[in-house]
């Protein structure tokens, strides 16, 4: 069985690294092609995920760099096509919801390749986000959805994907976590960057509908704020950091500590160590879910209603003045020690995708 494995963004590459692991392990690693399309290609947001990781290094890179959603994900379908013309797989396995993936599964079915969707069947129901429009095309070119939360079962079913294409294997984001958590447990990122384990609110915000707009400012504004009470790290995305330029506002942090962004291993450790984690990742409502970690995610919605059910997760909205709330809300907060994992996280999930393909 010969498997093509397209990855072209951070969380890609945190996702497909235990598939691609699990399906060496049971195909044979020459059966097993890597394609990175290069959405992400700067070394903090690429090449260091390969070597944290131990993926295997790409067999092919597409090189599309950045550019609008219509031009990246037509340089994925005109340089993705030669590719899998020549190495013709059984297979086209894609992760998540960024323009790499709908683009590869698009240019896989019109050439008459099958495409497994991992993270399959998680919904927004925010048509705005372009992650919205990528995962329904996905699911819906799909042969092999693989699902990790019981909401993607029913959302699925809603939209008419029959039965027989949905496989609930779990998380395999949470796969990586647990295999590298002796790892970064031992790092201790957080008093490298001088702040003490347990007291600090650590930020991520990267999506347009933040940085490409006033809010960024106000949000910037809110945590000079919090920062007056606990300290506040920011490893900060490259497009925010552009943005935090241009709107002369990189010197203007105050006590919030503004870092470049850290490699996968030293931003686990920070979740881990943290207070609480402000965002607007999907991916990061789930790792501090599996953390145990209090999460505040700045957006009007989650495609991840499990972490809000598990109470690790609270939705402030696209509101940067609730910012402030934070201490507050972490003062109040119920002590969250006992909260179960979501099922099938447990570290397993790519073996059961790796036997889903082999069975089909």
């Amino acid at each position: 069985m010969r498997l093509v494995h397209v990855v072209g963004t951070r969380p890609n590459f945190v996702k497909m690294a235990p598939v691609i692991a699990a399906c060496r392990e049971r195909f044979g690693a020459a059966e097993n092609v890597v394609v990175h399309t290069g959405q992400h290609y700067d070394r903090a947001m690429s090449d260091i995920f390969f070597e944290e990781l131990g993926v295997p290094q790409p067999d092919h890179m597409l090189g599309v760099g950045s550019g609008t959603h219509a031009e990246q994900t037509a340089r994925v379908l005109e340089r993705l096509e030669p590719v899998l013309r020549s190495e013709r797989p059984d297979v086209v396995v894609v992760p998540g919801d960024v323009n790499s993936t709908v683009a590869a599964a698009l240019c896989a079915a019109r050439l008459g390749f099958p495409v497994a969707h991992v993270e399959s069947g998680l919904r927004s129901f925010d048509r705005e986000m372009p992650e919205e429009i990528n995962r329904i095309a996905t699911d819906h070119l799909s042969q092999l959805c693989f699902l990790h939360c019981d909401e993607a079962i029913e959302n699925l079913r809603a939209e008419g994907v029959p039965e027989e294409r949905m496989h609930f294997v779990g998380n395999t984001m949470i796969d990586t976590l647990r295999a590298l958590e002796p790892r970064f447990r031992a790092r201790g990122a957080a008093r490298r960057l001088g702040v003490e384990p347990g007291s600090y609110l650590l930020v991520t915000l990267h999506r347009p509908a933040l940085v490409d707009g006033p809010l960024l400012g106000a949000a910037m504004g809110a945590l000079r704020e919090v920062a007056e009470s606990m300290p506040v790290l920011f490893p900060v995305h490259p497009r925010t950091r552009k943005r935090l330029g241009e709107l002369g506002l990189e010197g203007a942090a105050g006590e919030v500590v503004l870092t470049d962004p850290v490699g996968y291993l030293d931003f686990l450790s920070l979740e881990a160590d943290a207070a609480a984690v402000l965002t607007d990742s999907g991916g990061i409502q789930e790792e501090t879910t599996a953390l145990g970690v209090p999460c505040f995610t700045l957006r009007d919605n989650t495609e991840r209603p499990v972490t809000i059910r598990r109470g690790t997760n609270t939705l402030l909205g696209l509101d940067p003045a609730r910012i402030r709330e934070i201490p507050d809300l972490l003062a109040a907060a119920p002590a969250r020690d006992g909260v179960g994992r979501p099922r099938l996280w447990d570290g397993r999930a790519a073996e059961r995708a790796a036997a889903v393909l082999a069975e089909w």
